[in-house]
């Protein structure tokens, strides 16, 4: 099999090893500092399927960009892209309003967070944006032109 867009590849991969590091980090960090804490069982199990939800987003989101990196047929797989993108665009705006209203001298926290969503969308839009590899923009022009 052929790489068809090295960008949604790039994107799988860093999709994947944010499902890890969000896994890793719950698990050994944010996870055992609610068990120890006094709020409801209820509550505890609430934030704990939240944080594991983001974390198999993340997981389904690197595979299926995977699994796009090897398609050909672009125009099916545009429109799962952009849905991706705009599920992170607005996982981004949630995180930021959510701590800006909470506590606006804590979105230095989130900083990483965000970083690591931006870079992660500009992957998907320049994998979106990438020309199928032997057509340039006037082979497109000229093909479209002279359909009767």
């Amino acid at each position: 099999m052929k790489i068809k867009n090295l960008y949604y590849l790039t994107a799988g991969i860093l999709a994947v090893l944010f499902a890890i590091t969000h896994a890793w980090n719950g698990q050994s960090a944010v996870l055992p500092i609610l068990h120890a804490s006094e709020i409801p069982l209820d509550s505890e199990i609430i934030f704990t399927y939240v944080w594991h939800i983001i974390t198999a987003e993340n997981l389904v989101f690197g595979i299926a960009f995977i699994c796009m990196a090897f398609q050909g047929e672009r125009s099916k797989i545009r429109a799962v892209a952009w849905m991706i993108v705009s599920l992170l665009i607005v996982r981004l705006m949630v995180i930021l309003g959510i701590t800006a209203v909470q506590d606006v001298s804590a979105l230095t926290d989130t900083v990483v967070d965000s970083v690591a969503i931006v870079i992660y969308v500009i992957f998907i839009l320049l994998g979106i944006r990438m020309k199928p590899k032997g057509l340039k923009d006037s082979t497109l022009m000229t093909s479209k032109r002279s359909r009767p």
